[in-house]
């Protein structure tokens, strides 16, 4: 997926009022999700991703743990100037699922599994089960 259209993709999901906004938001939600998942899934994801979100994700920081889904989004509002728990989960769940979008269905799966329950609704995939 090329930059303008990943941008403007969360810009609009995410109702922010600059290109600049979303960009800060899928800066921070993707170093988190970059600590959470890795192998084959994290480097196929991030070949679907625009370069610059692909070497965020690539060279997170460790995560100790992995995080709840509740835990993500605390840890997103930590890191997003003037966000709050409600707004950082507005910011996680725009950026998720233009994520989500760009993994494809079958990617998406596989980068689940390696999460912990509850991830798919932050990427606008609720499961069936």
């Amino acid at each position: 997926m090329r930059w303008q259209a990943f941008l403007e993709a969360v810009e609009e999901r995410g109702a922010y009022r600059s290109a600049l906004e979303a960009e800060r938001a899928a800066r921070v939600v993707l170093a988190l999700l970059g600590a959470h998942i890795v192998g084959e899934e994290r480097n196929e994801l991030a070949a679907r991703l625009p370069e610059t979100f692909a070497l965020i994700l690539l060279n997170p920081l460790q995560a100790a743990e992995p995080l709840s889904p509740e835990r993500f989004v605390r840890a997103a509002a930590a890191w997003i100037d003037g966000a709050t728990e409600r707004t950082a989960a507005w910011d996680t769940s725009a950026v998720l699922s233009v994520t989500a979008d760009a993994a494809g269905d079958e990617l998406l799966e596989r980068l689940l599994l390696q999460l912990p329950p509850g991830y798919d609704l932050l990427f606008g995939h609720p499961s069936s089960e």
